[in-house]
């Protein structure tokens, strides 16, 4: 049975930091991308980050050169720090994987990997308060 999970979420002040991690498992073959959607209430789910296996990786604009994705392949971990925070970066992230290839990701989301991603996690509250 696949699992994502996700932990690391909390609370703290605009300007500190946080540490989200993801595991995935129960595939068969490695996870070739994963990545970090959110969504605020009343808001849309958004695209945070993402990385594939390649190390390519993709970035919000609004959360550019503030977050940071990373991976250990080996393990199907993903991590996302998130430095400078801002109370508009307040929302639930959800950490999502496929083992599919990129192409077929983006084209199954409508070019949005977030929507394309064949299993996420049930999500992990982010708060930043001003």
């Amino acid at each position: 049975e696949v699992q994502v999970v996700e932990s690391g979420g909390g609370s703290v002040q605009a300007g500190g930091s946080l540490r989200l991690s993801c595991l995935a498992s129960g595939y068969r073959n490695s996870v070739n991308y994963m990545g970090w959607f959110r969504q605020a209430p009343g808001k849309e789910r958004e695209g945070v980050a993402a990385i594939y296996t390649s190390g390519t990786t993709y970035y919000h604009d609004s959360v550019k050169g503030r977050f940071t994705i990373s991976q250990d392949k080996d393990k199907n971990t993903v991590y996302l720090q998130m430095n400078s925070l801002k109370p508009e970066d307040s929302a639930m992230y959800y950490c999502a994987a496929d083992p599919a290839d990129r192409t077929e990701v983006h084209r199954r989301g409508g070019g949005k990997w977030w929507i394309g991603m064949d299993h996420w996690g049930k999500g992990t509250l982010v708060t930043v308060s001003s």
